[in-house]
């Protein structure tokens, strides 16, 4: 199907939403377990003794969990400080955390502790970019000196009604986290379920389908299904494993039925072009290893630049580190979701 559609669901039994665009699985949110902190969710915690030579500190969070954080200039031991989950990491580490906040809805950021009022650079409308800043100094006026505001690029074409209310709901939100600073640790803001989370950050589809079975009717399922296999079919008869380690994740291009002469770097194009989705479908981040299929070695730089382009698109932090003594190529990518499996246990 043709287009972008969102299909709004459950997924092995947990809420889930899924962004296809022209038939493909572009991006997918599922519920996590109730035992992991989300990225976004705001506690109260406790801070612990520092670890200088990890240059943070932990800090006690509920449920006995335990938080890392790294910016803790003027704080000290058992003060309870506010942060926010940054990203998620393996089962029986610390999570990691900050003290920059941001409170977060379709139209507005609410940013405490880094004020200032902003507009998105993506609104490039002189007239629009006029009006917006009108309403964030009128919906900002009277507020607690120490809260900012982000104007995003959903309200290019939003009604200025809509806009002003969520912006007085998401300052309101952060009066009332900032005026919550003393007690026990606690949960005081949960990270959006991913219908809601859906809602507020994806592009405005040209199909909404949020009736049960859309998952099957979009191919959702059968996606996700292909997720959870680690081979991963390629144009051309080729395929490459990801097989993620207690190390690292591995990748393994093969040209399969291709025999032709410039097969392998066929494979390992379609694999630099496609990788950066699979993983982050897939949840996968860390170190990355990926063993090519057999190509001329002069050819280098065209995956190099394949592999540039593929991750710039992405966004995401990623470190591409080059080619080791064997021939692999390595690269880094930072964890900042669940690995699908691990959410759907």
């Amino acid at each position: 199907m043709k287009g972008c559609v969102i299909a709004l669901d459950a997924f092995r039994g947990r809420e889930a939403a899924a962004l296809m665009v022209d038939g493909q699985l572009e991006e997918i949110l599922i519920a996590l377990p109730e035992a992991v902190f989300a990225p976004e969710t705001i506690l109260r915690g406790k801070l612990g003794r520092p670890m200088k030579g990890l240059g943070g500190a932990f800090v006690d969070l509920p449920g006995g969990q335990s938080g890392f954080l790294r910016q803790t200039k003027g704080l000290r031991p058992g003060d309870p400080v506010l942060v926010q989950v940054t990203g998620l990491t393996e089962p029986g580490k610390a999570v990691p955390v900050g003290t920059r906040l941001m409170v977060k809805s379709r139209y507005a950021i609410v940013t405490p502790d880094a004020p200032g009022l902003n507009v998105s650079r993506q609104i490039q409308d002189p007239e629009i970019r006029t009006a917006l800043e009108g309403l964030a100094q009128a919906g900002m006026t009277g507020a607690d000196d120490r809260l900012g505001l982000i104007l995003r690029s959903a309200c290019e074409g939003a009604e200025e009604s809509v806009i002003a209310k969520d912006i007085a709901q998401m300052r309101d939100l952060a009066q009332a986290l900032l005026a919550d600073q003393s007690g026990p640790p606690e949960i005081l803001l949960e990270a959006p379920p991913p219908h809601l989370a859906a809602w507020r950050d994806w592009p405005t589809p040209d199909t909404l389908d949020d009736s049960a079975g859309s998952f099957v009717r979009h191919n959702v399922s059968e996606a996700l299904d292909a997720l959870l296999q680690t081979k991963c079919t390629l144009p051309h008869g080729g395929h490459m494993v990801i097989e993620p380690t207690c190390a690292l994740v591995a990748v393994d291009i093969n040209t399969g039925s291709d025999t032709s002469p410039a097969a392998g770097l066929k494979a390992n194009i379609a694999c630099a072009r496609d990788l950066p989705r699979q993983l982050r479908l897939r949840g996968l981040g860390g170190q990355v290893v990926i063993d090519f299929a057999p190509f001329p070695k002069k050819d280098r730089h065209i995956l190099e630049q394949s592999l540039r382009a593929a991750f710039r698109r992405e966004g995401r932090d990623t470190v591409l580190a080059g080619w080791t003594p064997l021939g692999n190529f390595e690269l880094t990518r930072k964890r900042d979701r669940i690995p699908l499996r691990e959410a759907l246990a």
